[in-house]
């Protein structure tokens, strides 16, 4: 997996996330402001695996995701079905969802935080499978994507390969949670945000990185 992009001289946000974590999904109206109000930066998503193949279940993280979930609805206003809370077989493994972004920016490498936000839904609002590739299908479709190429390129182990590549590139740059951004100014890596931040805030603290550095 290439990450030429590291290696640019434009300076850039680097977005450190998983979909389905749940400040994440607080988040990504936040970082979409910050994405918008910085036009003349690279935008890069890189997706840091919450729980890839994990194993647990809602009847194991229910009640824990649901005080976070109550505390993100407070904080953001955003909505959030409950649905899956109480579907005692709903497995949490969140490598699925990553590794369908990592084929979304593959082929349409524009899209990726939309794409990002369109898998987010899935699971926060529509209490979708997130284990089925039908999920990620449905949604490359409404991206125009070519579905018939999506799910092959979503079953492949290069697929798997570089989805892990993103996982271990986040460890690589110090990543302890998510979500994170990172600036890129002057071929130096900046922490500017680990954890929720409102845009305002982190739009601030990439500004002060960049007039400092």
């Amino acid at each position: 997996m290439s990450y030429s992009w590291l290696q640019a001289q434009n300076p850039t946000i680097i977005y450190i996330g998983d979909p389905m974590c749940s400040w994440c999904y607080g988040f990504a109206p936040e970082i979409t402001k910050v994405k918008e109000a910085l036009p003349d930066h690279e935008f890069k998503v890189v997706l840091g695996g919450l729980r890839p193949q994990g194993t647990e279940t809602m009847a194991d993280l229910g009640d824990f995701l649901e005080h976070h979930w109550k505390e993100i609805e407070k904080r953001t206003g955003l909505p959030i079905n409950y649905g899956s809370i109480g579907d005692d077989s709903f497995i949490l493994d969140t490598e699925p969802g990553c590794r369908a972004i990592v084929v979304a920016r593959e082929m349409k490498p524009e899209i990726e935080l939309d794409f990002f936000k369109a898998v987010q839904r899935a699971f926060y609002i529509d209490n979708k499978d997130m284990r089925s590739e039908k999920t990620f299908i449905e949604i490359a479709d409404k991206f125009g994507l070519d579905t018939s190429a999506y799910a092959q390129k979503f079953n492949s182990e290069e697929a798997r390969y570089n989805t892990r590549s993103d996982f271990q590139l986040a460890a690589e740059m110090g990543i302890k949670g998510f979500p994170s951004v990172i600036v890129r100014h002057n071929s130096q890596l900046y922490l500017a945000a680990n954890g929720f931040r409102d845009a305002e805030d982190l739009l601030k603290i990439i500004s002060d990185i960049e007039s400092e550095k």
